[in-house]
C-alpha cells in the first residue's frame, strides 16, 4: 500500500455527501447536492450514469450485498431502490 491517490471526483452541483463501492469494486456511487446519484467507473473515474428522481440532496447511497440494487436516501424523506441491471 503506497497511500497514493488513485481517483478523484468533483461534485459539480455542490457538496458530496455519500460514497459507496459496488460489491465487485467496479463502480462507485456518489450522492450530493445535485438531487441525484452518480455512478462512476472505479478504475477510470468516468461517469457511467446519473440516477435522478430526488427532490433534495442525496445523503446516502448503499449497494445491496449482491450488487443487484442501489438504495439512495434523500433529504426529501424518500428512499429509492434502483435495479442495477436496468439502469
Amino acid at each position: 500500500y503506497s497511500g497514493q491517490k488513485l481517483l478523484e471526483h468533483k461534485e459539480n452541483d455542490g457538496e458530496l455527501w455519500a460514497v459507496a463501492f459496488s460489491p465487485d469494486g467496479r463502480q462507485i456511487a456518489v450522492g450530493g447536492d445535485g438531487r441525484s446519484a452518480t455512478i462512476l467507473d472505479a478504475t477510470t473515474g468516468s461517469e457511467l450514469r446519473t440516477l435522478r428522481g430526488h427532490a433534495w440532496e442525496v445523503y446516502g447511497v448503499a449497494f445491496s450485498p449482491d450488487g443487484k440494487f442501489l438504495a439512495t436516501g434523500s433529504r426529501d424523506q424518500t428512499v429509492k431502490i434502483w435495479d442495477t441491471a436496468t439502469w
